[in-house]
């Protein structure tokens, strides 16, 4: 029984660390998309569409969407309505084979 507490107590763990880093690249990435919609209007200096690509393959790819839908960004560009949303699927996928990795 004890054993089955520490091992249940260890997953808990790697979930809870697992789970705050999704939600920090999350806000991280919808902050950017904030701030590049923000430079875009003012003709600055901009936020490479890299940049949202790795996030959102790292998995900031909730961020990143939601900030294309809040802010009206980048919902021209066919690399990003149709690989954003590709690149979610893709993670929801990874996510599910990750937490059955951990869970095993």
């Amino acid at each position: 029984m004890n054993n089955l507490i520490i091992l249940i107590y260890s997953y808990s763990k790697i979930l809870s660390m697992f789970l705050i880093s999704l939600i920090f690249i999350n806000i991280a990435s919808l902050i950017l998309v904030l701030i590049d919609k923000h430079k875009a209007k003012h003709n600055q200096w901009r936020i490479k569409e890299l940049t949202f690509l790795i996030l959102s393959i790292i998995g900031g790819s909730i961020g990143v969407l939601i900030g294309m839908v809040m802010f009206r960004h980048k919902t021209n560009k066919k690399k990003f309505y149709i690989g954003i949303p590709t690149i979610f699927l893709f993670n929801i996928i990874m996510f599910y084979v990750i937490l059955n990795l951990i869970i095993k």
